[in-house]
């Protein structure tokens, strides 16, 4: 009986023990990694930093509970950087990959320290005196920096980082800034685990990304979609769809472009008033499909949401113009061209599925009810998205320099979206005219 008391109690006390252990090594929420690649003759150099808490499963000396040792700091440091960054850390020049780097330097740093507001800071920093020993250094507020150093051919090669940092803690945000020796600074914020990002992409490149992207992009944009679907409802042949299509596509595109080229409102109230607008779109297509659906007014209805539409795009794409590199417009008509297939791909599904409902249900009927679901949605959107959009309050602009410059810009803008809608109302409706009727459904 004894024994199994006793047994019990160690039990027991393991249970009390293991939390408070683990607590102890619990991966950071949120962490903020910063990074400096140079190039430099044979050597590329990265410095980074690093929070101290997320080298976590390091047994940090300390000569207070909770304060650094940094007399015996060295080694648990090269050993967290080595194991926790550089094994995780995966440079490639042009297709070879690194091998392992070199710890140049390491220091640990108070968390009041500036001196990554540049590279020539930073480096002076990391390869300079260390805190003295008797530094009262709190481990949970503390910082790492270290120098890594790659053996390299060239300092004009192309090169790619994947920056795989997700044991650092739950959510990691990494600022990074390359600098090449004969090409502007490029700077990244990149959120978790981007995959493999290259520093100063090749235009094919930056088209093969973006391409990629704007298919996806469209796939898992739902609100799109549902557009989409209230577009091709009435009109189940492709070539009835033609024009519909290519209005939306001109349209989402020239606006597209237009914000990446800092030509939309940076107001907060914008991107929810888009939003709204968007949703607006969904329940008067399918309003429309319930009441009177018509050919040749839906270009013009597809025309004026499709710019809409592309303010809305443009929103998944800003942050991922970083990648761009110098290749701005190639990678926008990149985006451009994976929304079209993936549109496209929608289309080849949709219309032979929405033809074979129409088999076994009245046409009209089945329209109608398509609609009033698709409706049903965007109102729920509508009603959430507006709410939203009450929340910023819009004011009238200061009529300065700043004013007038974006009063220009969108005055061009008005001027492209002119030309673009007479061309495809003016000229290409005018010769599809006569068959207009023969193609709808």
């Amino acid at each position: 009986m004894t024994r199994y008391l006793t047994t019990a109690s160690i039990i027991t006390l393991l249970l009390v023990l293991m939390p408070t252990r683990s607590a102890a090594h619990e991966i950071p929420s949120d962490v903020r990694v910063q990074m400096f690649v140079k190039p430099e003759g044979q050597r590329l150099r990265v410095l980074l930093r690093v929070p101290l808490k997320s080298i976590i499963e390091t047994e940090w000396p300390q000569r207070a509970p909770g304060l650094l040792d940094l007399s015996q700091a060295d080694r648990p440091m090269r050993n967290g950087a080595m194991t926790r960054i550089a094994d995780e850390l995966t440079f490639l020049e042009g297709d070879r990959r690194l091998d392992a780097p070199r710890i140049a330097a390491i220091t640990a740093s108070l968390p009041s320290d500036l001196s990554f507001d540049s590279y020539e800071q930073a480096l002076a920093h990391v390869t300079g005196p260390r805190p003295p020993d008797n530094t009262e250094f709190v481990i949970s507020q503390g910082l790492m920096d270290v120098l890594f150093e790659y053996d390299i051919l060239s300092d004009r090669s192309a090169f790619s980082i994947h920056p795989d940092f997700m044991r650092l803690g739950v959510t990691v945000m990494t600022v990074l800034r390359f600098l090449p020796p004969d090409r502007p600074e490029r700077a990244f914020s990149i959120h978790n685990d981007p995959g493999l990002v290259r520093l100063d992409p090749r235009w094919f490149q930056a088209a093969s990304r973006f391409t990629v992207e704007g298919f996806f992009h469209i796939l898992d944009g739902i609100d799109h979609l549902l557009f989409l679907f209230c577009l091709i409802i009435p009109f189940r042949r492709l070539r009835s769809l033609v024009l519909i299509v290519t209005s939306f596509t001109a349209a989402h595109s020239i606006t597209l472009i237009a914000s990446a080229y800092d030509m939309a409102p940076g107001a907060l109230w914008f991107p929810p008033l888009v939003e709204t607008l968007i949703a607006t779109s969904i329940v008067y297509m399918a309003l429309e499909n319930i009441v009177s659906p018509g050919l040749q007014r839906r270009w013009i209805i597809t025309f004026a949401f499709g710019l809409v539409h592309g303010f809305g795009f443009s929103f998944a794409l800003r942050e991922s113009l970083q990648f761009a590199g110098s290749h701005l417009l190639t990678s926008l008509l990149s985006f451009n061209l994976g929304v079209e297939i993936g549109q496209l791909l929608v289309l080849i599904v949709l219309v032979p599925a929405i033809g074979l409902v129409f088999r076994f249900i009245d046409e009209r009927i089945g329209t109608i009810l398509m609609s009033a679901f698709v409706a049903h949605t965007g109102w729920h959107w509508l009603v959430e998205r507006y709410a939203a959009f009450r929340r910023y309050p819009i004011t009238l602009p200061v009529l300065d320099a700043a004013f007038y410059a974006a009063l220009l810009r969108w005055m061009m803008l008005l001027v492209i979206v002119a030309g673009v809608a007479w061309l495809i109302f003016g000229v290409f409706g005018a010769r599809s005219a006569p068959k207009r009727e023969e193609a709808q459904t």
